[in-house]
């Protein structure tokens, strides 16, 4: 039997015990055609494919720019059909069970600009003075101006953020002092700005008698303080009235953009590590990562050399 009509058997089957849908096996009809091509130019046949066969396959992917996930999504169709021919008696081993998938590259996170940030903090105090606005939509606004400059200025963990205590806007310190991951505590640093904002904010939050409980971001939620969901859709709102896109902002972005900056400006590693309360500074290093891809397309894009100048 060749290996196309094993190939329509395996489709089949898919269909008609798994109830894939059209479009799942026309893209498992692609990967697999592409599959067939190459093992007939390397003259093998499915039923004795070898290791060695499956690790040149994914070689030649490779060699043709594709990326890591789709490769890996391909080496999941042929996993599959070598298991489908080995269970129902077509070939006498799987060749795949000793293949590793492709490793994925580590997305960068996304990290917004100086200049992006201020705008965030400008809209959002805009709104504390806006004329026309509401009592409660300026206490909404003087909120939503506390939670950025806190968090541009600390890089706390959005649940870090939510849950502070009423107490972190009457410190006289420079720092908070935060309880993380695994209750362990450290010092994270207060900026002018941050400890502006965060005063404002409860000095109208108890104006209209609403500082009731612990807790500086106090809402009707179940643990009695806003919800890190609730944080991120207001965070939204304030995007758009920065110009900025709506997908590419969240609190955790926010985070990044703290990191990120810090080490833009010359901040060493393992500072920063602290301050966002890695455990493991390999965690920490993604943010060097962005900074490398800064500056590639830096040169890229200002160097004489990269446009054919000389």
């Amino acid at each position: 039997m060749n290996g196309a009509r094993q190939a329509s058997l395996f489709l089949d089957m898919l269909a008609a015990e798994r109830g894939a849908s059209k479009n799942t096996l026309e893209a498992y009809r692609r990967d697999l055609d592409d599959y067939l091509t190459y093992l007939n130019e390397a003259g093998a046949r499915p039923d004795d494919a070898s290791a060695a066969t499956i690790r040149g396959f994914m070689a030649s992917l490779e060699e043709r720019g594709l990326k890591a996930s789709s490769a890996a999504r391909r080496l999941s169709a042929v996993r599959q059909f070598h298991k489908f021919l080995y269970v129902e008696g077509y070939a006498p081993a799987d060749p795949t069970a000793a293949v590793s998938a492709p490793k994925r590259g580590r997305a960068l996170p996304k990290v917004l600009s100086v200049d992006q940030v201020d705008r965030l903090l400008q809209v959002a105090h805009e709104g504390v003075v806006h004329p026309k606005a509401s009592p409660s939509e300026r206490l909404k606004a003087a909120r939503m101006a506390c939670l950025l400059e806190l968090l541009y200025a600390t890089g706390l963990r959005v649940s870090e953020l939510v849950s502070l205590p009423r107490s972190a806007a009457k410190t006289r310190d420079r720092f908070l002092v935060v309880k993380g991951k695994g209750a362990k505590e450290r010092l994270v640093p207060l900026t002018d700005a941050a400890r502006d904002a965060a005063r404002a904010y409860l000095a109208l939050l108890e104006e209209q008698g609403k500082a009731v409980g612990p807790w500086l971001f106090p809402a009707d939620s179940e643990s009695g303080y806003l919800t890190r969901q609730a944080f991120a859709r207001d965070l939204k709102n304030v995007a758009g009235g920065a110009g900025l896109r709506a997908d590419k902002i969240s609190p955790h972005v926010l985070r990044h953009a703290f990191a990120s900056h810090l080490l833009q400006n010359g901040a060493d590693l393992r500072v920063v590590q602290e301050l966002l309360g890695h455990s493991d500074i390999s965690t920490t290093q993604i943010y060097t990562h962005v900074l490398d891809e800064r500056l590639k397309s830096m040169v890229r894009d200002l160097h004489p050399m990269s446009s054919g100048e000389r």
